[in-house]
């Protein structure tokens, strides 16, 4: 197979890792300085935190499948 048997679950692993981690720090950590009249001052929390999980399934399910 093209790139290796496990390409799939790294990728998952990959863009779960990131969706739990980036919406994790945008609730934890806002940006200081706004770039744009049309930003946010801070993250919706409730989204941010459901994505949050999204993402932490999908890594943890990825971890899972890599290991078996």
């Amino acid at each position: 197979m093209f790139l290796g048997e496990n390409l799939l679950a790294w990728l998952v692993l990959a863009l779960g890792g990131a969706l739990f981690v980036g919406n994790l720090l945008a609730v934890i950590k806002p940006p200081q300085v706004a770039r744009a009249e049309t930003d946010l001052t801070k993250a919706p929390v409730a989204r941010s935190i459901v994505m949050s999980l999204v993402g932490l399934v999908a890594a943890v399910w990825a971890v899972a499948s890599l290991l078996q």
